[in-house]
């Protein structure tokens, strides 16, 4: 596997890790009795927060393990070059714009819950919802294009 495309597993798995936590605890609240906003803000902030610690803690780590493994294999002490060619960057291109799309989708079906009557917390719960989904497509979406070549 490329160091490009273990780092996008990295984020992948961190990014699932944070949606998960995110859903277990709306769907915690929802059951309790509906949104509390002091809760859901506190949630907002954990949630953006830990996707931005394991994103950074997560590729930090991947590379140090990389570097390790490529040290034992070659019996050198040189550090593994990360190189971005123009494939890398299309491909990252490609990616966002998936990521953009499906965010663009889902900030409209949230503002289109509070059109409906829904309160401003589900509307901003949603946002964030559809934030992670959108990265989630995007690095999905990046491991696809890498898998396949484009």
């Amino acid at each position: 596997m490329s160091n490009r495309k273990t780092e996008i597993t990295v984020s992948l798995v961190s990014t699932l890790a944070v949606l998960a936590y995110y859903l277990v605890n709306i769907f915690q609240m929802i059951q309790g009795g509906g949104l509390n906003s002091a809760e859901v803000f506190r949630l907002w902030a954990v949630v953006i927060i830990a996707t931005i610690i394991l994103n950074i803690a997560g590729n930090i780590i991947t590379n140090i393990v990389i570097n390790i493994v490529h040290a034992i294999k070659t019996q050198k002490g040189e550090e593994v070059r990360m190189l971005e060619d123009e494939r890398d960057r299309l491909i990252g291109l490609k990616g966002d714009r998936v990521s953009y799309l499906a965010f663009s989708i889902g900030v409209f079906l949230s503002m289109l819950t509070f059109a409906l009557g829904q309160p401003p917390l589900v509307m901003f719960s949603l946002i964030v919802l559809s934030s992670l989904i959108a990265e989630i497509f995007g690095d999905v979406s990046q491991f696809l294009f890498y898998n396949r070549g484009a």
